[in-house]
């Protein structure tokens, strides 16, 4: 396996640890348009396997070239989801299998954004599925933490634990904290801003896809170990899009802890236009004033050393157990910053999103899962997947039961 990880940040620096660790694999290319950014990942890991290049990841053709020049059989895409159809159409073009941890982005629809979905995520990469089965090769979309690891814990729900679902639920919540700043995301302010900001989107069998306003629904949700009770709610993900393909059930849902603070200041960049993406000339410079939200916070990968906590993705599940009994259930996994900044020198948040690519082009490579098309998580077993977390990397999955 020959793999061009595209983004040298947070999780793709992450990805590039965890990877250096495994044997998988004979090359990896660190690319990012900062071409010193991509060495300094590759002089960071310190294996001859990883080497570095320059990519505008806007850039189809680019890619195309990099791919052919390098023998490249996966891409990964590891930085944020404006770039996600130029790399997608690019490694098609090269005859590459590609994953992402985030899909294409979403349009709310003009009239009716709280009631009716517009273009929805992974729209335009589902609406290229007959190319890559025709071609042979896969496109696994989603495959991080949050869409990723929670719709294996929902595939292995269904096969495992449940003959019939009522809601799959993803739920999202830490109590990660970082000193020195009065506002410091632990994750992408661009892509936590069109996450939050966008028109939440419900399943449900009967009805289909349908939206609802931004932070709509509030519960307040007990995580494990030790986080505890946090306010969660509804906010625009993957998982909503990706679980009802594959997955015979009621309701998706998903669900986020961004605390009253959190929420407050996104709204208030909405208030006064800083979310948008639509350039604004300034003293003659033309501007996208969500990059300078941005720019103008600290880059969550030089955070690990402020943060403190936990964070964890999981995944709640109710319905008819194999017994027939009433079940709910909470499918997890916990990640401490100590840990992750002790083990790898990275932070938890995008440690734990970078995990879940890795292990999954390991099994790529064993041929444990195998597939053509555009495909979630959720189309292939999770057991392998689960198996291979724990054993090979040393991540355990909780499992609560709540009745």
């Amino acid at each position: 396996m020959r793999v061009l990880a595209i983004g040298s940040g947070g999780v793709g620096t992450s990805a590039a640890l965890i990877a250096k660790r495994r044997n998988f694999f004979e090359l990896w290319v660190c690319a990012d348009y900062d071409l010193s950014r991509a060495r300094a990942l590759a002089d960071r890991v310190g294996d001859s396997r990883f080497i570095a290049a320059q990519i505008d990841a806007a850039n189809t053709n680019e890619i195309t070239k990099l791919c052919q020049a390098n023998g490249i059989t996966h891409v990964l895409n590891v930085i944020d989801p404006r770039y996600v159809m130029p790399i997608f159409d690019g490694a098609f073009a090269a005859g590459a299998n590609y994953l992402d941890t985030a899909m294409s982005l979403s349009r709310p629809h003009p009239t009716l954004p709280h009631e009716q979905v517009g273009v929805m995520l992974g729209d335009e990469q589902f609406a290229k599925e007959s190319q890559w089965q025709e071609a042979g090769l896969l496109a696994l979309c989603g495959m991080g933490v949050e869409p990723g690891l929670s719709d294996v814990f929902a595939r292995y729900a269904a096969d495992h634990l449940f003959t019939e679902i009522d809601e799959i639920g993803i739920r999202d919540g830490a109590n990660l904290t970082v000193s020195g700043y009065d506002f410091a995301p632990s994750f992408s302010i661009w892509t936590t801003i069109e996450e939050c900001l966008n028109p939440p989107v419900i399943w449900e069998a009967g009805s289909g896809w349908f939206t609802t306003a931004p932070f709509s629904e509030p519960e307040v949700f007990e995580f494990p170990e030790g986080i505890g009770p946090v306010e969660c709610v509804n906010v625009e993900h993957e998982e909503v899009l990706l679980v009802p393909r594959w997955i015979k059930c009621k309701r998706v849902t998903f669900k986020y802890g961004l605390g009253d603070e959190f929420i407050e200041v996104l709204k208030t960049l909405h208030k006064l236009g800083l979310d948008s993406t639509k350039p604004v000339s300034v003293r003659g410079v033309m501007v996208s004033p969500r990059d300078l939200v941005a720019a103008a916070l600290p880059d969550p990968a030089t955070l690990g050393d402020k943060m403190t906590g936990s964070t964890c993705a999981g995944t709640w599940v109710t319905g008819t157990g194999k017994m027939g009994e009433s079940k709910s259930v909470y499918l997890y996994h916990v990640l401490d910053n100590d840990w992750s900044m002790r083990e790898y020198g990275v932070q938890a948040v995008v440690w734990q999103t970078a995990m879940n690519p890795v292990i999954a082009l390991e099994l790529l490579a064993a041929k444990a899962w195998q597939g053509t098309g555009v495909l979630g998580p959720e189309a292939f077993d999770a057991a392998p997947f689960l198996e291979l977390m724990e054993s090979g990397y040393g991540q355990k999955y909780g499992l609560r039961v709540d009745n």
